[in-house]
């Protein structure tokens, strides 16, 4: 793994601890004389670019067990981290789990299809000569597979073969010193708060959740640790958020 540059730099934003609302778009530009500025914006691809197409109920209900499965959602309300669980496993079970979490994977490749408004807004982000980069947990052949079946590329790509991956900061972090800029000049956009938001928060960038089916306004996500800056319920939202909030000057 190539080492990073630089530390994370926080921003004010981060330390305020923003509300968990959408009223929280418009903050940002009225609380300052000056609008942040945007240079990049990091994608997650499993239910941000793409349409969610893998049963994860089911793979952790098929790698766990129905008991532990329950167990483990219970005690982490922010969702659970599979490929965490399996890391102090034996070799044999920890074989036979990855094996069962790329059979579901491949399940997910046959479905594959672009979320709705992801085209539109990379096409926007290259007007503005705004770099894109991805970061997911999936394998490098779902990342090749997306970008060649869109036609819609990403760099820095990286799957789950770059380590530690989401949510440690490290992928994001490697993805700015990269494109030579700061952390605070980036945002995560991703789905999930346990795994975008908080390698988003980590790293020291702001973050954006997409929340389709307001499933993140439960009570049960009132005291997670992560809380994105901004939450959208569509991709096609997000530029016009984007627009609002930072300055994108090229």
């Amino acid at each position: 793994m190539p080492l990073l540059l630089s530390k994370p730099l926080f921003s004010l934003f981060l330390h305020s601890k923003p509300p968990f609302s959408m009223a929280h778009f418009s903050n940002l530009s009225t609380n300052s004389t000056q609008k942040a500025r945007l240079r990049g914006v990091v994608f997650d691809m499993d239910g941000t670019l793409t349409i969610p197409a893998i049963d994860f109920t089911a793979m952790y209900k098929a790698v766990l067990g129905d008991d532990e499965y329950r167990r483990i959602k219970a005690e982490n309300p922010s969702g659970i981290d599979i490929l965490h669980q399996i890391e102090d496993w034996s070799p044999e079970k920890q074989r036979k789990a990855y094996e069962t979490i790329a059979d579901y994977e491949r399940q997910g490749l046959d479905r594959l299809e672009i979320m709705p408004g992801a085209a539109q807004l990379c096409g926007l982000l290259d007007l503005k000569k705004l770099r894109r980069g991805l970061i997911t947990r999936n394998v490098k052949t779902a990342v090749d597979l997306f970008q060649t079946r869109f036609g819609i590329t990403f760099s820095p790509a990286l799957s789950r073969e770059f380590c530690p991956y989401k949510p440690d900061p490290a992928p994001l972090l490697h993805i700015c010193s990269a494109w030579e800029i700061q952390p605070s000049e980036v945002i995560m956009i991703g789905d999930s708060l346990k795994d975008d938001v908080a390698c988003g928060k980590r790293a020291g960038a702001f973050t954006c959740l997409l929340d389709q089916t307001g499933r993140y306004d439960s009570p049960e996500y009132a005291d997670v640790e992560f809380k994105p800056d901004f939450k959208v319920t569509s991709l096609t939202q997000v530029y016009s958020l984007l627009e609002a909030n930072f300055d994108l000057t090229p």
